[in-house]
């Protein structure tokens, strides 16, 4: 039997054949054919949705708060105000400078406790050369004077800008630890993190005042050192020349020796 194909059913063989040898993997589902599964299709979406996965998880994990910020929690004291004793007004204002921003109460404050140079002293002085033993002891005295009342000011504005802090202090303490969702957000941390950078700039700044109090006392001190060394030993030189100069021997003996250290 001969089969006689018209040219319309060549064409649709034809199609049919050249989608099989270009199909896609993709099989219809329960036999019916306008239902289609595609497995490339269903791997890229698997896998958008694993990132979406993802970056939901890192999200929720970001406003998810801590719910035992406490076991980090450490308590912040408040410097209290120091008391001078004043028994005959020989400490007066001392109180005040050490509790408070006053440069006045610590200048007034250091000049009462102080031993002054009287008139006599500065006669005496007015004939002394510069770099001789007692203009130096002056200048340290000056140096000093000027110093110690500066530090009185700095040791009460550390403790007046303490107290004055203390309130910020404790209410970024409790923001930190707080557990709740209103200041545990991204943002909400952040700024926390960036107020208690603020805090920490003006205690280093507080505390550098000190510092600076500090160095100008060791430098006094080192100062001092430095000129009681100079003078013993610019007096075991001169002793030595009076030496040499004056014989001491018992043979000299009726020399008498008038320019003798006191």
């Amino acid at each position: 039997m001969k089969f006689h194909l018209t040219n319309r059913r060549r064409w649709l063989l034809g199609a049919g054949a050249a989608a099989l040898l270009t199909a896609t993997p993709a099989f219809a589902l329960f036999g019916l054919g306008d239902i289609v599964f595609d497995p490339t299709s269903y791997a890229s979406l698997v896998s958008q949705l694993t990132t979406l996965e993802t970056q939901y998880n890192m999200l929720k994990n970001n406003i998810t708060h801590f719910s035992l910020k406490q076991q980090w929690q450490t308590t912040l004291h408040a410097l209290e105000n120091v008391n001078v004793a004043d028994m005959f007004g020989e400490t007066a204002g001392f109180s005040i400078a050490l509790n408070s921003n006053s440069p006045s109460a610590s200048s007034t404050a250091w000049k009462t406790a102080t031993v002054p140079m009287n008139s006599n002293t500065t006669s005496y002085l007015q004939g002394q050369q510069l770099g001789g033993a007692r203009i130096a002891q002056l200048a340290m005295i000056e140096i000093l004077d000027s110093i110690s009342p500066d530090c009185l000011t700095a040791v009460g504005q550390y403790r007046s800008g303490r107290s004055q802090n203390l309130t910020a202090n404790s209410s970024l303490s409790a923001n930190q630890f707080d557990s709740s969702d209103g200041t545990n957000s991204e943002v909400q941390q952040l700024n926390l993190i960036n107020a208690a950078e603020g805090q920490k700039m003006t205690e280093a700044q507080s505390q550098g005042s000190l510092q600076v109090c500090l160095a100008g006392q060791m430098t006094m001190a080192t100062m001092e050192r430095r000129n009681a060394a100079v003078e013993d030993m610019n007096t075991a030189a001169f002793v030595r020349q009076q030496r040499t100069i004056n014989d001491s021997s018992a043979a000299n003996e009726g020399s008498t020796w008038d320019t003798y250290l006191p």
